[in-house]
Protein backbone atom coordinates (compact mmCIF):
# COMPACT_ATOMS: atom_id res chain seq x y z
CA UNK A 1 0.00 0.00 0.00
CA UNK A 2 3.07 2.50 0.89
CA UNK A 3 4.25 1.80 -2.66
CA UNK A 4 1.15 2.55 -4.72
CA UNK A 5 0.83 5.68 -1.98
CA UNK A 6 4.26 6.77 -3.48
CA UNK A 7 3.71 6.13 -6.55
CA UNK A 8 0.37 8.35 -6.88
CA UNK A 9 1.98 11.21 -5.13
CA UNK A 10 4.73 11.42 -7.60
CA UNK A 11 2.65 10.98 -10.39
CA UNK A 12 0.13 13.78 -9.27
CA UNK A 13 2.62 16.00 -7.64
CA UNK A 14 5.02 16.07 -10.98
CA UNK A 15 6.49 19.12 -12.49
CA UNK A 16 5.60 20.48 -8.50
CA UNK A 17 8.83 22.26 -6.45
CA UNK A 18 9.35 23.53 -3.02
CA UNK A 19 8.10 26.77 -2.69
CA UNK A 20 11.03 29.01 -4.24
CA UNK A 21 13.43 26.35 -4.65
CA UNK A 22 14.96 23.63 -7.31
CA UNK A 23 13.72 20.92 -4.76
CA UNK A 24 10.97 18.50 -6.23
CA UNK A 25 8.03 18.64 -4.14
CA UNK A 26 8.11 14.90 -3.56
CA UNK A 27 10.89 15.27 -1.28
CA UNK A 28 8.53 17.11 1.28
CA UNK A 29 5.97 13.89 1.15
CA UNK A 30 8.41 11.20 1.21
CA UNK A 31 9.96 12.91 4.43
CA UNK A 32 6.46 13.68 5.94
CA UNK A 33 5.88 10.11 5.39
CA UNK A 34 8.73 9.13 7.00
CA UNK A 35 8.56 11.09 9.70
CA UNK A 36 5.14 9.53 10.90
CA UNK A 37 7.12 6.37 10.55
CA UNK A 38 9.88 7.51 12.67
CA UNK A 39 6.84 9.21 15.51
CA UNK A 40 5.21 5.28 15.61
CA UNK A 41 2.62 5.87 12.77
CA UNK A 42 1.42 2.84 11.06
CA UNK A 43 1.32 1.57 7.33
CA UNK A 44 -1.97 4.12 6.66
CA UNK A 45 -1.24 6.84 8.81
CA UNK A 46 2.54 6.90 6.37
CA UNK A 47 0.52 6.85 3.24
CA UNK A 48 -1.58 9.91 4.27
CA UNK A 49 1.72 11.60 4.86
CA UNK A 50 2.62 10.60 1.17
CA UNK A 51 -0.87 11.73 0.16
CA UNK A 52 -1.49 14.66 2.41
CA UNK A 53 -1.73 17.72 0.30
CA UNK A 54 -3.03 15.89 -3.12
CA UNK A 55 -6.61 17.38 -2.24
CA UNK A 56 -4.86 20.89 -1.74
CA UNK A 57 -2.20 20.86 -4.49
CA UNK A 58 -3.86 18.59 -7.16
CA UNK A 59 -7.82 19.21 -6.39
CA UNK A 60 -10.92 18.00 -4.55
CA UNK A 61 -11.92 15.45 -7.39
CA UNK A 62 -9.25 13.27 -6.11
CA UNK A 63 -10.79 12.65 -2.81
CA UNK A 64 -12.79 9.78 -3.87
CA UNK A 65 -9.49 8.00 -5.39
CA UNK A 66 -7.96 8.07 -2.06
CA UNK A 67 -11.07 6.55 -0.61
CA UNK A 68 -11.37 3.99 -3.21
CA UNK A 69 -7.63 2.79 -3.36
CA UNK A 70 -6.50 3.51 0.31
CA UNK A 71 -9.68 3.22 2.32
CA UNK A 72 -11.82 5.20 4.40
CA UNK A 73 -8.93 6.22 7.35
CA UNK A 74 -5.89 7.42 4.77
CA UNK A 75 -8.65 9.36 2.88
CA UNK A 76 -10.00 11.01 6.28
CA UNK A 77 -6.71 11.99 7.48
CA UNK A 78 -5.73 13.42 4.20
CA UNK A 79 -8.92 15.42 4.43
CA UNK A 80 -8.21 16.87 7.31
CA UNK A 81 -4.82 18.09 6.60
CA UNK A 82 -6.10 20.19 3.95
CA UNK A 83 -6.58 23.35 4.88
CA UNK A 84 -8.12 24.69 1.47
CA UNK A 85 -9.62 22.50 -1.87
CA UNK A 86 -10.56 25.36 -3.63
CA UNK A 87 -9.44 27.81 -6.36
CA UNK A 88 -9.07 30.60 -5.71
CA UNK A 89 -8.04 29.80 -2.20
CA UNK A 90 -9.50 31.89 0.84
CA UNK A 91 -7.54 34.59 1.99
CA UNK A 92 -4.53 33.46 3.58
CA UNK A 93 -4.87 35.14 6.76
CA UNK A 94 -8.58 33.38 7.51
CA UNK A 95 -7.34 29.91 5.96
CA UNK A 96 -4.93 29.55 8.45
CA UNK A 97 -6.31 30.40 11.28
CA UNK A 98 -9.45 28.17 10.33
CA UNK A 99 -6.97 25.43 9.99
CA UNK A 100 -5.46 26.12 13.53
CA UNK A 101 -8.91 25.88 14.79
CA UNK A 102 -9.63 22.67 13.08
CA UNK A 103 -6.41 20.89 14.38
CA UNK A 104 -7.89 21.39 18.15
CA UNK A 105 -10.54 18.95 16.42
CA UNK A 106 -9.22 16.40 14.52
CA UNK A 107 -8.20 13.13 15.10
CA UNK A 108 -4.90 11.75 16.45
CA UNK A 109 -4.02 10.59 13.45
CA UNK A 110 -4.72 13.63 11.26
CA UNK A 111 -3.11 15.43 14.06
CA UNK A 112 0.00 12.89 13.93
CA UNK A 113 0.40 13.49 9.90
CA UNK A 114 -0.16 17.24 10.15
CA UNK A 115 2.67 17.65 13.41
CA UNK A 116 5.04 15.73 10.81
CA UNK A 117 4.37 18.00 8.06
CA UNK A 118 4.26 20.78 9.84
CA UNK A 119 7.94 19.54 11.21
CA UNK A 120 9.06 19.21 8.11
CA UNK A 121 8.23 22.40 6.63
CA UNK A 122 9.80 24.33 9.48
CA UNK A 123 13.10 22.66 9.51
CA UNK A 124 13.26 23.53 5.69
CA UNK A 125 12.35 27.23 6.37
CA UNK A 126 15.51 26.78 8.75
CA UNK A 127 17.62 24.97 7.09
CA UNK A 128 16.78 28.18 3.83
CA UNK A 129 17.39 30.60 6.06
CA UNK A 130 20.40 29.79 6.93
CA UNK A 131 21.13 29.34 3.67
CA UNK A 132 19.70 32.55 1.73
CA UNK A 133 19.07 34.14 5.00
CA UNK A 134 15.43 35.58 6.19
CA UNK A 135 14.43 38.38 4.16
CA UNK A 136 14.81 36.10 1.17
CA UNK A 137 12.91 33.08 2.80
CA UNK A 138 10.23 34.43 3.83
CA UNK A 139 9.56 36.64 0.61
CA UNK A 140 8.24 33.63 -0.31
CA UNK A 141 5.56 33.07 1.55
CA UNK A 142 2.35 34.96 1.44
CA UNK A 143 1.62 35.61 5.12
CA UNK A 144 5.25 36.86 5.02
CA UNK A 145 7.74 37.21 7.88
CA UNK A 146 5.52 38.15 10.65
CA UNK A 147 2.39 35.84 9.08
CA UNK A 148 4.58 32.55 8.97
CA UNK A 149 6.00 33.57 12.37
CA UNK A 150 3.04 34.01 13.98
CA UNK A 151 1.47 30.76 11.99
CA UNK A 152 4.28 28.31 13.20
CA UNK A 153 3.96 29.68 16.71
CA UNK A 154 0.68 28.63 16.68
CA UNK A 155 1.15 25.03 15.37
CA UNK A 156 2.91 24.58 17.60
CA UNK A 157 1.60 25.50 20.77
CA UNK A 158 -1.83 23.36 18.90
CA UNK A 159 0.38 20.41 18.70
CA UNK A 160 1.76 20.99 22.29
CA UNK A 161 -1.94 20.82 23.66
CA UNK A 162 -3.15 17.79 22.08
CA UNK A 163 0.12 15.54 20.92
CA UNK A 164 2.21 13.28 23.18
CA UNK A 165 5.40 12.15 23.01
CA UNK A 166 8.78 13.71 21.01
CA UNK A 167 6.98 15.28 18.13
CA UNK A 168 5.55 19.18 19.83
CA UNK A 169 9.26 19.39 21.57
CA UNK A 170 10.29 18.80 17.82
CA UNK A 171 8.31 21.27 16.45
CA UNK A 172 9.01 23.88 19.56
CA UNK A 173 12.38 23.25 18.39
CA UNK A 174 12.24 24.21 15.28
CA UNK A 175 9.75 27.20 15.66
CA UNK A 176 12.15 28.72 18.00
CA UNK A 177 15.18 28.14 15.89
CA UNK A 178 13.08 29.87 13.16
CA UNK A 179 12.51 33.23 15.29
CA UNK A 180 15.93 32.97 16.49
CA UNK A 181 17.26 33.12 12.83
CA UNK A 182 14.74 36.13 12.16
CA UNK A 183 15.55 37.94 14.89
CA UNK A 184 12.06 37.60 16.69
CA UNK A 185 10.78 35.76 20.08
CA UNK A 186 7.91 33.27 19.71
CA UNK A 187 4.68 34.36 21.82
CA UNK A 188 4.05 32.17 24.39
Amino acid sequence: MLAEAAMLAIRLHAGQLRKGTAIPYASHLFAVAALVMEQGGDEEQACAGLLHDLIEDCGAEHEAEIRERFGPRVAGIVRACTDADTQPKPPWRARKEAYLAHLEEVSPDALLVSGCDKLHNARAIVADIRVHGAEAVFSRFTGGREGTLWYYASISRVMSRRLDGGLPRMIADAVAEMHALAGSVPAS
